[in-house]
């Protein structure tokens, strides 16, 4: 078939690379404009649009696909399928028609489950022990169309959202490729999503990666890796700033420190949770890169100190 693809950070990747090598034609690729990116925020295009050119495919960089000269684009490709892998930017009712067999998603959960934009940060911080990924047709509401098929991952004890991510992008490479093959080759069966089971999974603000320390250790944990490696967890220090938070390790034996309050041990950093403690592993202080937490406690000297106050 002739493709479409559509996807703009390294997540989508593994899928593009896997239809560039197949037997489908991957005609063009759809992705953000160039954004700012690192420190220095200079204009870079996204992960996807780098690989495209590299492989000599044209890409297009609408900033909107309501924009009339980007839709001409589109139905100038006579595509026959669009696969989609976190593409960030919303299809217009009048486009999902436009490839003969639609707009195919793969989307990074069993859907009905975490519907929206986040959904792998959003399992690990709910503690969910299995999740996976799905490929869908696109219709008008959000992640709401027929599925073609699903894949199953554990959510492992030390998973980073980054990590879970990483697997299930490789995995659902395959899945996606299944579902193109199957819809040429007219044996796809796409199923209505049943009506129980929904959950949403909106974009996840760095207002939300703050720790709450009043949280059990065990929510703790699942908040701080749920938020790594973006938008990053994170608490504030007495004196004023911020302090980055890299995985920490739930101490559900400590019972004697009260929620944000520090103890700075030679080889762990302790802090209080709302049930237990959590040991802290890598932080970074305003305007400081990451270091050991025991590191920043022998400069810092926060011990008795209570975070997040």
């Amino acid at each position: 078939m002739r493709l479409l693809f559509a996807g703009t950070p390294e997540a989508a990747l593994p899928a593009l690379r896997a239809l560039l090598g197949s037997d489908h034609e991957v005609v063009a690729v759809l992705t953000r404009p160039d954004a700012p990116r690192g420190r220095g925020r200079a204009l870079a295009p996204s992960p996807v649009a780098a690989a495209a050119r590299a492989a000599g495919v044209p890409v297009l960089t609408p900033r909107t696909l309501r924009d009339a000269a980007a839709a001409e684009q589109i139905r100038a490709l006579a595509v026959d399928a669009a696969p989609v892998v976190a593409y960030g930017n919303l299809i217009p009712a009048d486009l999902l028609d436009v490839p003969a067999h639609g707009w195919v998603n793969l989307h990074f959960s069993l859907l009905p489950a975490w519907r929206g934009a986040a959904p792998v940060q959003h399992a690990v911080i709910a503690g969910d022990e299995i999740t996976g990924a799905s490929t869908f047709r696109i219709e008008a509401g959000l992640d709401t169309g027929p599925v073609y098929g699903t894949l199953t991952e554990p959510v492992r004890p030390q998973d980073t959202a980054g990590d879970l991510l990483g697997r299930l992008a490789e995995a659902g490479a395959g899945l996606l490729l299944a579902t193109l093959d199957a819809i040429a080759a007219g044996t796809a069966r796409p199923q209505p999503q049943p009506a129980d089971g929904v959950s949403l999974a909106p974009k996840i603000t760095v207002d939300d990666a703050r720790v709450r320390w009043a949280d059990p250790a065990l929510a703790v944990d699942r908040r701080v890796r749920g938020c790594t490696p973006a938008p990053g967890a994170w608490t504030t220090l007495p004196a004023g700033g911020r302090l980055k938070l890299g995985p920490v390790r739930p101490r559900p034996d400590v019972t004697d420190l009260p929620p944000g309050q520090v103890r700075a041990g030679k080889h762990e950093v302790l802090v209080g949770t709302g049930a237990g403690a959590v040991a802290l592993g890598q932080v970074a202080p305003a305007g400081k890169g990451w270091m050991p937490a025991d590191a920043w406690a022998r400069g810092a000297g926060p011990d008795g100190q209570v975070l997040g106050a």
